[in-house]
């Protein structure tokens, strides 16, 4: 019993610790958000997993063309199956002076076998076929195709271009981690703010009230602040809300489990010192990193092969092979050698215009995908300038929300005092703080729009 207590004693303790384990937050940076999603993202999982597939498919093309052995285990019985030669006398040579052996086609050579054979079975005597076991090994090796050079070569762009879409994945997760990441410290500062303003005016509130209970104050002063308080109330829970849905679309990038707890490292400030001005303006921009461009490029060689493959079809193809048997079990007719060996080619002559049709859809294939390159390359000039553009606006927005919300804060705060001491109406202070309160939400959108700039220029650049 002793035992079985101390069992049950230390498997508690385990599943303690497991749990308090589970319990633990995932407190992470910025980039260690961005790291943790690319070793867990699902997505991006499933896009690492179809590279490797793809390199699998190069090496199962590669395969084809390389030695192929197979072996073989053969059992037959013919059921004591009597075999009977005849050739309408009873083992007596034949007289090859008579028609038709002494006609053509049949020369000494035809003469000799044919007596061998009506010697041994021209009597009366049959053959009993007994069962056969036979082991067969083939030794087979293609010697050239033009579409297997081609076809290697083009599962090789294919595994490139599996290795690049899943770089490109990658870069969207990022992007995608950055943004939910800024959203969220937005969404609590936001919070932070509308407590520490909430809190203010609810004592506020309280001292109206007071006043207006000992008659000093107007009723319509504790009715305005009654509203303005609610309102802000009204806010904070929707601003809670907001920044659990933020959290969960945070959880899934990072592949985590929706009951996990994600704790933030980073704060607004922290990571506004990612924004770099004056280098990330003075970038100079190399088309040829950008991992869509990659893809193009990549795109238009790999129909370049398959054109090749195509052109091919006109060219033969060789193809060797070697195979012996081992007669285990054998009957005592046996005519079938135990060493072959050969090879085959295979010559295409006509197909009705098939291969013809082919090569034309793979030229059409060709220009459309340069049609794309240029138009991407195009696409990606014209994308810098636009994020360029934004982000001097976004640049110069947050200057200015910036400096408007400093004003906003001082002017609260000195309508406040006055509030305070008589000097200034209910109506006045809830209409400083609802400046002040626009001012601040002002600055947080300027602040996630130049955060949001920044993240795609350095997602162009091949910087992110």
């Amino acid at each position: 019993m002793k035992v079985i207590r101390n069992s049950i004693i230390a498997a508690l303790l385990v599943a303690g610790s497991l749990l308090r384990a589970q319990e633990q937050p995932y407190k992470l940076t910025l980039a260690q958000a961005r790291e943790y999603a690319l070793q867990h993202n699902k997505t991006l999982l499933n896009a690492r997993d179809q590279a490797v597939s793809s390199k699998e498919k190069t090496r199962e093309s590669i395969a084809q063309g390389l030695p192929q052995v197979n072996g073989s285990l053969d059992y037959m019985t013919y059921f004591n199956y009597e075999m009977n030669f005849s050739f309408g006398g009873s083992g007596e040579p034949i007289d090859f002076n008579t028609p038709p052996f002494s006609e053509e086609p049949f020369d000494a050579g035809d003469r000799a076998v044919l007596s061998t054979i009506t010697t041994m079975f021209g009597s009366s005597e049959p053959i009993i076929m007994d069962d056969q076991l036979s082991g067969n090994v083939q030794v087979s090796q293609l010697v050239f195709s033009g579409q297997y050079i081609y076809g290697i070569k083009a599962a090789k762009i294919a595994r490139k271009l599996a290795e690049q879409s899943v770089a490109a994945s990658e870069f969207d997760i990022k992007e995608s981690v950055t943004n939910i990441y800024f959203l969220i410290l937005s969404t609590e500062h936001s919070l932070r703010i509308v407590g520490e303003n909430l809190s203010n005016l609810t004592e506020i509130q309280k001292h109206t009230t007071n006043l207006y209970n000992a008659g000093v104050a107007e009723e319509t002063d504790v009715d305005q602040l009654k509203i303005t308080v609610s309102q802000l109330k009204n806010t904070q829970k929707s601003l809670e809300r907001m920044s659990q849905l933020n959290y969960n679309m945070l959880k899934f990038q990072l592949g985590v489990a929706p009951d996990a707890n994600i704790v933030l490292a980073d704060n607004l400030d922290q990571v506004m010192g990612i924004i770099d001005s004056q280098s990330t303006l003075a970038t100079d921009f190399d088309i040829t990193n950008n991992i869509n461009y990659q893809l193009m490029e990549s795109n238009v060689s790999l129909n370049k092969k398959l054109l090749d493959i195509q052109n091919m079809s006109y060219v033969p193809t060789i193809a060797g092979f070697y195979s012996y048997t081992k007669k285990i079990i054998t009957t005592a007719f046996d005519l079938t050698p135990n060493h072959l060996a050969g090879f085959t080619m295979s010559v295409p002559i006509f197909s009705s215009g098939q291969r013809r049709a082919q090569v034309a859809q793979a030229k059409i294939n060709l220009n459309i995908a340069e049609r794309n390159e240029e138009m991407v390359k195009d696409q990606l000039e014209m994308q810098k300038s636009q994020l360029l553009f934004n982000y001097q606006n976004a640049l110069e927005n947050f200057n200015t929300q910036k400096e408007n919300v400093a004003v906003a804060g001082r002017v609260f705060k000195s309508i406040q005092n006055k509030y305070q001491q008589g000097l200034a109406s209910s109506l006045d202070l809830t209409q400083a703080n609802s400046n002040y309160l626009s001012a601040e939400n002002n600055y947080l959108s300027s602040v996630m729009t130049l955060l949001q700039a920044q993240t795609s220029l350095d997602k162009l650049y091949n910087t992110l």
